[in-house]
């Protein structure tokens, strides 16, 4: 056996070192962390709003305002738990623009963020998309970049980040995984907080909409993981293709175009939207969301945008099903964003004109649920089954 004999006159061989820690960068970083945890820090939690129903049905039904953010929207959660990712994954970096590809109030999230710590902010998003959305981003320092078709969006926000040296948020992917859904007073450990003191503290019901599928994913996750009997339901507008991939269990399903009610609804099933958490969809019809929020102004004196209408819908159908089966208990649902972003879509007759949408038949059946508890029946979304 041969042994190496020690050479005292050898050069070791170097140690491959590579740093690429800079100071100025980190002491950025740092800050900027800070800055975008400092926003929770002053952030107070947001309400839990009771939708009236008749005392005698022994059941109550809540609405999470999520209006109630800086930036007015439940996106302003997603954009915060985006931002930290990014940023402890070292992918925003000074001086260079974030881009994110939107249907608005997540862009009007991330623009504040982005603001915040001092670096630009591209939003690539429909041309449809509401005029006031516009003009938000655009307050917090924001560009708008727009689309014809929504499915190019996911392309056209890729190919931006190359040309600018930028970071594509892509929430449609990260979404469900930058969301601490154990807790850390996620939406979901929120409304479990504020129930705890009602008569019925664990919902029998949970309802959402879906746009990258996070929110549904966090409360889904959350709901089982502390064991609780709820269950999560999804409600899903014309236009998008989650319900069908659900219900078909396909990945590849598609939608031809894009969503009327803004924020919600997506032409392919995004990486997000975890079918396997939750319990339930329904499709609704897009005319049927409408009646829903004017319902709920009626009801509470808000406002409200589409989405809200979506999942308020979804939650009343759900309550009808409880009052004719003697169920007692209570259901959760979202006010996802405030309504003044919409009045030249879902509060304008001529808009709801031009789209041949009419709310009459659906607004009578919320009418008819509140003052009789029956549920009648309503015309199915266009080419799907009933709810």
């Amino acid at each position: 056996m041969s042994t190496v004999q020690h050479d005292p006159t050898r050069e070791p061989t170097p140690t491959l070192d590579v740093d690429r820690s800079d100071r100025t960068y980190r002491a950025w970083l740092k800050e900027a962390v800070r800055k975008v945890q400092a926003d929770a820090n002053r952030s107070a939690d947001t309400h839990l709003l009771r939708f009236p129903l008749p005392e005698q049905w022994g059941i109550d039904l809540y609405l999470k305002d999520e209006s109630t953010h800086p930036t007015g929207s439940l996106k302003h959660r997603l954009a915060r738990s985006l931002f930290l990712y990014g940023l402890c994954n070292g992918w925003i970096r000074p001086g260079r623009p974030v881009i994110e590809a939107s249907s608005g109030s997540t862009a009007v999230s991330e623009a504040y963020f982005a603001k915040l710590i001092g670096v630009p902010f591209i939003a690539v998003m429909p041309r449809t998309t509401s005029a006031e959305k516009c003009r938000l981003i655009e307050f917090h320092g924001g560009q708008c970049h727009f689309v014809d078709d929504p499915r190019t969006m996911y392309d056209a926000s890729a190919r931006l980040a190359v040309e600018t040296g930028g970071h594509y948020m892509d929430q449609f992917t990260y979404a469900e995984r930058a969301t601490d859904w154990r807790g850390n007073n996620n939406i979901a450990e929120s409304m479990y907080q504020q129930l705890r003191l009602e008569r019925y503290p664990e919902p029998a019901w949970i309802v959402a909409t879906a746009g990258t599928g996070g929110t549904s994913a966090t409360i889904a996750r959350y709901v089982h993981y502390m064991q609780h009997d709820t269950r999560i339901c999804v409600a899903d507008p014309e236009n998008s293709c989650f319900f069908d991939g659900w219900t078909r269990d396909d990945p590849d399903a598609t939608s031809d175009c894009g969503s009327r009610i803004e924020g919600i609804g997506r032409p392919r099933m995004e990486p997000s939207f975890v079918p396997g958490a939750i319990d339930r969809m329904m499709k609704v019809p897009d005319a049927a969301s409408v009646a829903a929020v004017r319902a709920l102004e009626r009801a509470i004196g808000r406002k409200a945008g589409g989405s809200t209408g979506t999942g308020l819908w979804s939650a009343l159908k759900i309550v009808a099903e409880m009052v004719a089966e003697g169920r007692t208990g209570s259901v959760v649902t979202l006010i996802c964003d405030p309504g003044d972003r919409y009045l030249d879509k879902y509060y304008s007759d001529a808009w709801l004109a031009d789209q041949g949408l009419d709310i009459r038949p659906y607004a009578a059946a919320i009418e008819t649920l509140l003052t009789t508890g029956r549920w009648p029946g309503a015309p199915a979304a266009p080419g799907t089954p009933a709810a």
